[in-house]
Parts: structure tokens; sequence; C-alpha cells
């Protein structure tokens, strides 16, 4: 009996190609487009886009409506982190809640044996830890592991990444034209999706109770050197858009939010030593028991440094960098790496001084 398999299906090529790959390899595919947010990448022309796909490859397509599920965890958290001066990444929440979450209970009521995503990543079983194991892709350009940490650890094993072993996203594109899909050269979709007019500030004040509220800008000794216009629109390392004129170029340090001030500093200023990260979720390794030397992420975009993490709580752990690391930021998540795999990861609390 052929296994069963839920692809999460956004109209764009790389989940598109995936769906035709699945097929090839045997699998009874169901291709699911997941209605989030009225007005973002989740539109008429998405689900209409991933139908003509399917029926293109000859596998069944459906919709799920997740919007309740997508304002309460993605949207609701997007704008509390902003009110308390935290920078989130909604992407790792959707895949946490939706991706992981309400799209795993539908695989369920379908009799799906797997899920499938067209992200750049692969999970293969490793005989050393006697699991599978999730890895970064074998593209290293479009790898995507960062913001796949925190699946449920009952999930290894249950994912499938069609997309692993491709190097180039031109190989992508050209499968596409040899599938005749519609979509081969759809651009990529690199934005937060519920924001379309790449203005977050503008979203927030639609969307919430926030309001420009000025405040000085202040640098570690509390001497004023300009006016702010919101704490929520500044993020750490920030350094355009501040409207200082100064003898050297500033950055967001830090928040006073009890005084509404904004704290800026000059570069060597923004680099730390530490960090305590929470919210921990393990896949390489059920506990961490002893110091572990690792590779850490910060940022989806940053390149990994060399760190020793130790459990300092029953979910924090204290990172300590080999070398000084810039732009720490609350709300991001770290992630941890041994090699090509990825052993976990949490966010971050704050920088340690």
């Amino acid at each position: 009996m052929k296994k069963r398999v839920l692809l999460g299906m956004s109209g764009g090529v790389d989940s598109s190609v995936s769906a035709m790959l699945l097929k090839e390899d045997g699998y009874e595919v169901i291709g699911v487009t997941l209605e989030l947010y009225e007005g973002s990448c989740c539109n008429v022309n998405t689900i209409l886009d991933a139908k003509a796909v399917c029926q293109t490859i000859g596998i069944q397509h459906i919709t799920c409506n997740f919007k309740e599920e997508f304002q309460k965890k993605v949207i609701d958290n997007f704008i509390d982190e902003y009110k308390h001066q935290r920078t989130p990444n909604p992407c790792i929440e959707c895949n946490k809640y939706l991706k992981f979450g309400a799209m795993v209970q539908k695989a369920k009521e379908l009799n799906c044996d797997y899920i499938a995503t067209g992200h750049y990543a692969k999970m293969e079983y490793s005989p050393m830890y006697q699991r599978y194991v999730l890895k970064k892709a074998n593209n290293r350009e479009k790898d995507q592991s960062y913001v796949l940490y925190s699946m449920p650890k009952e999930l290894l094993g249950k994912v499938l990444f069609p997309l692993a072993n491709f190097k180039d996203k031109s190989e992508i594109r050209q499968l596409a034209e040899e599938y005749h899909l519609k979509v081969a050269h759809k651009p990529d979709s690199e934005d937060i999706c519920f924001i379309t007019n790449r203005d977050y500030c503008d979203f927030l004040e639609r969307n919430s109770s926030l309001r420009p509220k000025e405040g000085n800008i202040v640098n570690r000794k509390g001497e004023v050197l300009g006016k702010h216009k919101g704490l929520y629109r500044y993020t750490i390392g920030q350094r355009k858009g501040l409207g200082i004129s100064y003898k050297v170029p500033l950055f967001v340090i830090g928040f006073r939010p009890e005084r509404n001030e904004l704290v800026v500093g000059e570069e060597n200023e923004i680099y730390q030593k530490e960090m305590m990260v929470h919210e921990i979720n393990l896949l390489l390794v059920d506990d961490i028991t002893e110091k572990m030397e690792v590779m850490v992420k910060v940022r989806y975009s940053s390149k990994e440094e060399p760190a020793t993490i130790e459990k300092v709580g029953p979910d924090t752990i204290r990172v300590v960098f080999k070398n000084p690391v810039a732009r720490i930021t609350p709300g991001q998540s770290a992630v941890f790496y041994r090699e090509d795999m990825v052993i976990g990861g949490g966010k971050i609390m704050e920088p340690c001084c």
C-alpha cells in the first residue's frame, strides 16, 4: 500500500516541485494550502496556483482555514513581542503551531503517514544517535533548518523534505519547467507573509494599540542625544533611522521602557559574549547534562558562531561565545548545531553584560 503524505503547498515553485517529486517516489500525495491571513500570501491566487499544479500533477488538493489559529499563535505573538521591546520571528511560530501543529492534526484526520513541506532541510536516521535527526539541506545558501528547530520531537522521521538534496534553486525551476508547472518562474516570497507593504510599524499601528510615543534617545550614561518615535519602531543593533548627528555611528543597544528611553551606543557596544535562552526545544538529544561545544546562529541570516552551552534551569540555557557576537536580540531564536545537525534551540531572553 502506498504511503500517504500531506504536503503543505504555498502555490510557489518549491512546494510544487516537492509534490511532483513525492508522487514520483510512489507516495499518495494530498496537497494542502493553509488559509492563514486575509490579504497575505495565502490569498485566492495562491490557492488557484496550488490547485492548478495539483491538477497538472494529478493529485488531490484541499484548503484548510487556520485563520483563527494563525491570529492567536502568530499575529498576537508578533504584536505582544514588539510591545515588550522584543523582535520576533513569525516564521518560527508559524512552523511550530501551524505546519507542525494544526497541519499535523489534519494529516491524522486524513490517515496520512507523513507530512511534507518545501523547506530546504533534511531528515535522516542517525545510527549514532539512534533517532531521526534534522539536518541542513545540501543547498547551504537556502538552508532553512534554523526556522524548523521548534518542531515537536515526536515528528522526527515523520516529516519529509523533498528538496533536501538539491544544491541550487535553478535545478528546482528547471524541474518545474520539465513538469510543465505554471509556477516555474514565480518569484520567491521572502518577506513576512502578513505584512504586504514591508512596513511592520504600519501593521502594528493598524492592528494593535501601539502608537508613536516620543521619548528620549540616550547613551548608557543617560545623556540625551535625540528623540525616538516609539520603542516598537527599533530593534537591537539598528543603525539607520535614528535621526542623530554624532561624531561616530550609533546603534541601538537597549531599551528602558519604564522611562520610555531608547539606549544607543557605539559599534563596540553591540557585541556581547553571553546570552540566556529559554523556551528550549531539543531534537538531537533528550537533555543537556553538561557543557557542550556547539555552533550557534542567533538570526536566520547570521553566520554560525562557536560557543559553549550549559543548562542552568529547567528551561534555560546559558550560551557563552568564543568571540563576542553582535546584535544579540531578545525575541529572536538561537539555534544550536553539531556539524550539520540541529541540536535544538530556544528564544533569546536578554544579552548578558
